[in-house]
């Protein structure tokens, strides 16, 4: 066999019977799967290093997120998603009034998350809710302020992001008390991972360019005092 000859031949004898191995045949196999295993680790490393960020939390420490906030909202150039607080037909805990609003346990919450955007400010906000009970009785005790047939708050599917666009009025903020499945469509809208945000919660966008709006974050109903202090 000369020097440079590519196959190599293991010869084995075993009970009188020769066995050939081509070692150059198990070479390309060895490397094909090397190939294989690489591709196996990259894509997922690939498709991980690519995915969308996800949606911040501007609570809990997150300075820099409350301080865009408080920029972005002195500013006027913030849509804000509010998530109606807890709705009765979903819980054992006792109704406010009939079986499609809110509970009775849940009208402080409404009553506190509204506390926490008055020290915001509200002199220069459009409010808006969706016209199912559960919204409009959240708007109520929030802030106060009951707005009709804006159906297109609950009606949301593909169209969240422009039609909060729409109504956005430069130099004012927008808040607009929905429903999960509308702040998820937003989401979806800026491309970003869809999650589903606790009764109470709002999700904040700064449109201080309508043509780039951007997501700033969310605060829970529960967390707004580590953002705020108050």
């Amino acid at each position: 066999m000369s020097a440079g000859r590519l196959d190599v031949e293991l010869r084995l004898r075993l009970f009188g019977i020769k066995y050939s191995l081509d070692l150059s045949r198990l070479a390309r196999y060895r490397n094909g799967a090397v190939v294989l295993a690489s591709a196996l680790l990259v894509i997922p490393l690939t498709v991980w290093l690519l995915r969308p960020d996800a949606v911040p939390d501007l609570a809990d420490g997150n300075v820099a997120g409350a301080r865009a906030l408080a920029a972005g909202w002195a500013k006027g150039d913030m849509i804000v998603l509010v998530r109606h607080v807890e709705r009765c037909d979903h819980s054992t805990a006792a109704c406010l009034s009939g079986n499609d609003g809110i509970t009775e346990r849940s009208r402080s919450v409404a009553v506190a998350v509204g506390a926490q955007f008055e020290q915001l400010g509200l002199n220069k906000a459009d409010i808006y809710n969706s016209p199912v009970m559960r919204t409009a009785q959240t708007a109520g005790y929030m802030f106060n302020k009951i707005s009709f047939d804006e159906d297109w708050l609950i009606n949301c599917k593909g169209t969240m992001l422009r039609d909060a666009l729409a109504h956005k009025v430069a130099g004012r903020n927008l808040i607009l008390v929905t429903h999960s499945e509308c702040m998820s469509q937003l989401m979806k809208d800026l491309k970003l991972p869809s999650s589903t945000l606790g009764y109470g919660a709002s999700l904040f966008i700064s449109a201080e360019t309508l043509q780039a709006p951007r997501m700033l974050g969310f605060i829970e109903a529960s967390d707004w005092r580590s953002v705020t202090g108050e």
